[in-house]
């Protein structure tokens, strides 16, 4: 699944979208993406100048996006025009970050729907560089209300 692909599926677009390619999905049930960290990331300005380090509340995102592919993408026709509800992060458990990432890392990232409901996943999520796990834990994701939302 290339970035267009992607976009179809999540509403996310720069800087917060955190999935560069999906390389496995199997519809509903895991999802596997790439996302390559670069000294370009506009977070790097800040976290930290003289040793920078990718902050886990965005390898966190970046996990929930790819278990919002795998979820989401158990409906057949994503977009606003098909009444598509996109998932939505709603609860971070038992989020485990074992070793920093840096600038030049290729970060794997894989979701496992553990348990799915008509508007509701539980995902098991874990991220890996050079074949170390960096972060693992769960995520429940909701789909969010058919209604419009405006931001004033």
């Amino acid at each position: 699944m290339n970035i267009e692909e992607i976009m179809r599926y999540l509403p996310h677009r720069y800087p917060f979208l955190m999935i560069d390619r999906v390389v496995r999905l199997d519809p509903g049930k895991a999802a596997t993406a790439i996302k390559n960290v670069t000294i370009d990331e506009p977070f790097f300005q800040g976290h930290f100048p003289h040793y920078p380090v990718m902050p886990g509340v965005l390898i966190a995102e970046a996990l929930a996006q790819t278990g919002g592919l795998a979820f989401a993408s158990a409906e057949e026709s994503p977009g606003e025009e098909s009444g598509f509800r996109l998932p939505i992060l709603a609860k971070i458990e038992e989020m485990r970050f074992r070793v920093p990432v840096s600038p030049g890392d290729q970060l794997w990232l894989y979701a496992e729907v553990l348990r799915a409901y008509q508007s509701l996943a539980i995902v098991k999520v874990e991220a890996k560089v050079n074949d170390t796990v960096v972060v693992q834990g769960r995520v429940v994701l909701a789909k969010a209300p058919d209604q419009e939302r405006s931001i004033s």
